[in-house]
């Protein structure tokens, strides 16, 4: 006997190569215990999707595979000019945390500045 429950949607997945170290401020999250990432997209997400990002670090050729979750939502059109896009948080996890510090360590003093980011 057969179960015909529909299969939960396949998270998506998003490469984003990050190539400067300004790009890369103004897109990590550190007020995620475990770190997070803004990614500028026009898809339609919903808080909770689950999204698989393949993100790609200032002067490191290894691409980092991250199964996150939409924790944050930029509409189109957002208050103070915004860039549309999905904040992702990082799972608790030993990869997530050597990359949470490998991205703190390439940020350096940069994460003390005031200036803007895309994120909250």
């Amino acid at each position: 006997m057969s179960t015909n429950t529909p299969s939960a949607p396949r998270p998506s997945v998003i490469q984003l190569a990050i190539k400067e170290k300004a790009a890369l401020y103004a897109a990590y999250i550190p007020l995620f215990a475990d770190g997070g990432i803004f990614i500028p997209t026009t898809r339609d997400y919903r808080l909770g999707d689950d999204v698989y990002v393949l993100l790609s670090l200032p002067d490191d050729p290894q691409r980092y595979p991250v199964a996150g979750k939409v924790a944050w939502v930029s509409p189109a059109r957002a208050a103070g000019n915004r860039t549309q896009g999905v904040g992702i948080r990082f799972p608790s996890d030993e990869k997530s945390r050597l990359l949470k510090i490998k991205i703190e360590e390439i940020l350096g003093s940069h994460l003390a500045s005031d200036r803007p980011t895309q994120t909250i």
